[in-house]
């Protein structure tokens, strides 16, 4: 089991587990094993999978690899019948047909040499053993102005009369007039579906999936988490190297004759100023976002910054001076360009005086702390959440606060992947499983005073579990540029 052990390690070190930008690792390809989709069509009796969405969809872009257009585009994944092999059938704008050949149907051969091997998508002579999981993937160019769901039908309908490559049966399969579809489908899609004669059956199989990482997933999944480390490094040397004002607010004194209450937004008392100029939590956010970018990662809209009472929001977004003496929470969620986010939040404190803050980080790590020594393959993912929870608890703090309250008002934890949030959650009854990519990050809050989380991104491994990336702790922040 990987502890936290290597916690100190410096942020500019490089990570043994990052792989050399210069070096060409083909083993470690982005494909998906379309088998289990093809399994719960057969287990269902229907007829087919369906899929529709645009570039902005997770499940889609999963299971094609495609980081197609804006317009609605699907995918059908049909299973074998007779000699006829499973087929997972990209219906594709023909403006992104090249790409769509390489993310989709090359991507998906086997062997370390796509381009070699890239052949015409539309060649019947090409057997199921020319693809990894044994699913043939096809390319076809979606006809201008055809809805998609349209298009879906027509290429599930093929399958079934005969008149297509996946269908031998002659009589097709009118017993059979189900479609498994994601929960997400477009409502229009649907529709146009269901107009052509089928019956929709929602399905969670691509969840179910989508939630145990395969190496390469993993693979991408920590070097997000890296460059994250290198945004939080930035945040925390800007921090370190930022002055205060006169003599800020802290935790542990009154600030009720404050006529601008416990943040003193307008007021230079107390507050950061960096390079000069005053620090604010927009600034900050600009500073690591362009650090992020420099590691080939995009913030994604979820660099979230919080300070003094605006830490006990969990997604706030605003403008707020810095102040010496609170709590500035930073959760850093960025996403790689192969559409994979990493998870990083450290809290710290200029010239803090204890009070409040110290109590609060002390129990926050602990709860970290109990919260990892549960993860294990074969434990509920609800116990992680409980142990937390119980040591928030010990420490004086509620354990289950509702939302705008004070204690700890979130769960523990989610899955992690080509969503921010996915399965499983840690405060589910699901069991956890090697491949799981999951954020520990418990925090407690008072809406008065700051917030406090620290959250760190762990794959479940078969005798324990891994951090991704470490990053130190304390609230102190330490020059690391």
């Amino acid at each position: 089991m990987t502890g936290d052990a290597g916690t100190d390690r410096d942020p500019r070190e490089r990570d043994p587990h990052e792989q050399d930008p210069c070096e060409r690792d083909s083993r470690k390809r982005l494909r998906t094993d379309l088998t289990p989709i093809v399994d719960a069509v057969v287990d269902a009796d229907a007829a087919a999978f369906v899929a529709v969405g645009d570039r902005f969809d997770d499940d889609l872009r999963y299971l094609t690899r495609f980081s197609g257009p804006d317009r609605a585009y699907a995918t059908v994944i049909r299973p074998g019948r007779g000699a006829s092999p499973a087929r997972a059938i990209l219906l594709a704008p023909g403006l992104f047909a090249d790409q769509a050949e390489r993310e989709f149907v090359d991507a998906a051969r086997r062997g370390p040499d796509n381009e070699a091997a890239r052949r015409d998508s539309v060649d019947e002579g090409l057997g199921p053993d020319a693809f990894h999981d044994g699913v043939v993937r096809e390319l076809r160019r979606d006809g201008v102005g055809d809805p998609a769901g349209v298009r879906a039908a027509a290429a599930v309908d093929e399958g079934r009369d005969g008149n297509g490559s996946n269908g031998d049966d002659p009589g097709g399969s009118e017993t059979d007039p189900t479609l498994l579809v994601p929960a997400s489908i477009p409502h229009d899609a649907a529709v146009y579906l269901e107009r052509a004669g089928y019956e929709l059956a929602s399905t969670t199989v691509v969840d179910e999936i989508r939630a145990v990482k395969t190496r390469a997933e993993i693979d991408r999944i920590r070097r997000v988490q890296r460059a994250a480390t290198a945004g939080m490094a930035r945040a925390e040397t800007v921090l370190s190297r930022s002055v205060p004002v006169g003599d800020g607010p802290t935790d542990a004194e009154s600030t009720d004759d404050d006529p601008n209450g416990p943040h003193p937004s307008g007021s230079a008392d107390g507050e950061l100023r960096w390079n000069d100029d005053p620090l604010t939590t927009e600034r900050l956010r600009r500073s690591i976002n362009a650090t992020l970018a420099s590691h080939g990662v995009r913030d994604a809209g979820n660099t979230v910054i919080g300070a003094g009472p605006s830490a006990a929001d969990l997604h706030y977004v605003g403008t707020d001076p810095i102040c010496a003496g609170e709590t500035v929470l930073i959760d850093l969620s960025p996403r790689g360009p192969d559409g994979y986010y990493g998870d990083l939040t450290r809290t710290f404190v200029v010239d803090g005086d204890g009070g409040w803050s110290r109590r609060a980080y002390v129990a926050v790590e602990a709860a970290r702390k109990a919260a990892l020594v549960e993860i294990e393959p074969g434990v509920t993912a609800a116990t992680v959440h409980e142990e937390a929870a119980a040591e928030l608890g010990a420490y004086g703090f509620d354990p289950a606060a509702d939302e705008g309250k004070s204690g700890f008002t979130h769960g523990t934890g989610h899955g992690v992947g080509v969503s921010l949030h996915e399965s499983p959650s840690l405060s589910s009854d699901a069991e956890l499983r090697p491949g799981h990519v999951v954020t520990v990050e418990p925090g407690v809050y008072d809406p008065a005073t700051g917030g406090v989380r620290l959250e760190d991104l762990v794959v479940v491994t078969e005798d324990g579990y891994e951090i991704l990336a470490e990053y130190p702790f304390g609230t102190t922040p330490s020059t690391r540029e």
